[in-house]
């Protein structure tokens, strides 16, 4: 039944048994976060973490479009650029859900289903069960509009098997199931028409339930994904994606024959150099981090500065306002991006995030 106590338009609290259900409730917008969002969400994760009677949590989404497409952009364009002095308070309200999710003292479970975006993968691919479907359709694609990736994804994109997190934090190419769960970012497959059913299984579990009992409930329903890119492509992938400058990269990508390498190559060349080289610096930064609070601390100082710049405005202007799909970055070509300008980006000049960080 809905918790009338928890609930606002855009997100709705749920009990099925045991199981606390969070449903993101703007289908209009793929259930796109905004501030108003993540205000409901932190004081019912703490309440649910200590509700004696709430074995699992549950992330869902409403519509039959996906989970979430991620941070409401619009609002952030607009708001930075009306001069709003409070323009990045959503990230900054944001990442520590995130890390909430991270650390979670009960079995959390993310329904992946559909498109799973951004801020989307901040909410699900933090929590310990992460369940992807044969509609999943999940990216990381920041560097497309003028930014980088950000909710701890230079903490978890590292992470995965060889230079796999690399390649999707340049590109931002959307990947399915197999690829979702062979870059770390997804645990399980179910058949989307099964997670009413893995609901209701979860529903059933006592009070107490652990994450072993979670897993068994799930590996009931899970099945194996039709195959992925990044696992076939895994050896074009770790030779193209392991030098540390874009230019290398690009200039590897070049020197391989194939349809793969030159889709890739396409896709990179579409994106803000800016954003591409930034994202390198942090994607190396956050392999060699010792947790994800580091990560996200630098993520919102580059968030920060990316806010004062000409890629976001002009990213976000031809994906989402104008939608003409041409936009025009500042500076054009990779090599007019010089390594030293990149430290203005990652200079802290605000209060951190995570002056302690607990439930």
């Amino acid at each position: 039944m809905t918790d009338p106590a928890g609930a606002t338009e855009e997100v709705l609290f749920e009990r099925i048994g045991s199981a606390a259900v969070i449903r993101l409730n703007r289908p209009k917008a793929l259930n796109s976060l905004n501030l108003a969002m993540v205000h409901a969400m932190k004081p019912a994760l703490v309440r649910f973490a200590q509700d004696d009677q709430v074995s699992t949590v549950i992330l869902t989404g409403a519509g039959e479009r996906g989970l979430c497409a991620g941070g409401d952009i619009r609002a952030i364009y607009q708001s930075g650029k009306a001069g709003d002095p409070h323009v990045s308070q959503f990230w900054r309200e944001e990442f520590p859900i995130n890390h909430l999710i991270a650390h979670y003292p009960k079995p959390y479970v993310a329904l992946m289903d559909g498109i799973v975006m951004g801020g989307g993968v901040g909410v699900a691919s933090h929590g310990r069960h992460r369940i992807v479907t044969e509609r999943t359709r999940l990216a990381m694609p920041e560097t497309g509009i003028g930014y980088v990736p950000d909710v701890g994804a230079t903490w978890l994109l590292p992470k995965a098997p060889g230079e796999a997190g690399t390649w999707m934090g340049l590109t931002g190419e959307i990947v399915g199931a197999a690829d979702a769960i062979h870059a770390g970012l997804a645990d399980a497959c179910v058949p989307s028409e099964q997670l009413p059913a893995l609901v209701s299984a979860l529903g059933d579990l006592a009070a107490g339930a652990e994450d072993p009992d979670v897993r068994a409930a799930i590996g009931g329903f899970a099945v194996k994904p039709d195959p992925g890119r990044l696992e076939s492509e895994r050896d074009l992938i770790d030779r193209c994606f392991a030098f540390d400058t874009v230019e290398e990269i690009v200039a590897a990508l070049a020197r391989e024959p194939g349809t793969f390498a030159d889709a890739t190559a396409r896709a990179i060349a579409s994106r803000s150099p800016t954003s591409l080289k930034l994202t390198l610096r942090l994607l190396r930064l956050g392999r060699d981090s010792s947790s994800l609070v580091e990560c996200l601390e630098r993520e919102f100082t580059a968030a920060c500065e990316i806010l004062r710049q000409h890629d976001f405005y002009e990213g976000v202007r031809a994906a989402i306002i104008d939608k003409d799909r041409d936009p025009h970055w500042l500076p054009v070509r990779l090599e007019e991006v010089r390594e030293e300008e990149l430290d203005r980006y990652l200079t802290v000049r605000h209060p951190v995030l995570f002056a302690e960080h607990r439930l």
